[in-house]
């Protein structure tokens, strides 16, 4: 048995209970994202908190400020993963080839970036929120945006249906 269908039959095999009210796509895309999500918090905390010690991140040519130093951190390990995940367990359907497919999740992963930085510079900076707080708060805001732009354009599928199926 691969892998993936390992990881397909364990998310599968918690999916029955919210059946009726969510599709079996969205939900693995909940708990594939989710878990990189958890993942992503938990590198930024460790990152910013442990590795960094809330100290800036001194790259050569540029600095960055230890809040940010952790997100690039962070993103270094659940860019290739989330992009994995979504292409071999949630969106298997999709018709577009590998390289585009990558091309258009960096594309979308760029603009959750930025957001993601906008957002937690402002609350970190201006509102004077703590920096892991902040993550939590813009991480939540761009997940939305991030499903149906994923769904609708990075994995899009052919047919009237994008609804995954157990291959």
């Amino acid at each position: 048995m691969k892998v993936r269908d390992s990881v397909i039959a364990i998310i599968d095999y918690f999916y029955p209970p919210f059946k009726r009210f969510l599709p079996l796509q969205t939900f693995r895309y909940a708990v594939c994202g989710g878990g990189n999500v958890l993942l992503d918090i938990l590198l930024f905390y460790i990152s910013f908190n442990f590795i960094l010690q809330k100290q800036p991140l001194n790259l050569g040519i540029l600095t960055l400020k230890g809040y940010n130093g952790a997100l690039l951190m962070a993103f270094c390990v659940t860019f290739p993963l989330g992009f994995l995940l979504s292409k071999y367990i949630v969106f298997q359907g999709s018709y577009l080839r590998g390289r585009i497919q990558l091309f258009r999740y960096g594309l979308i992963v760029a603009i959750n970036l930025l957001l993601n930085y906008v957002l937690l510079n402002v609350m970190v900076q201006y509102l004077h929120f703590y920096p892991t707080l902040s993550k939590i708060f813009a991480t939540a805001i761009i997940v939305t945006f991030s499903y149906l732009s994923q769904k609708h354009f990075t994995f899009r599928q052919s047919g009237s249906t994008s609804e995954a199926t157990d291959n």
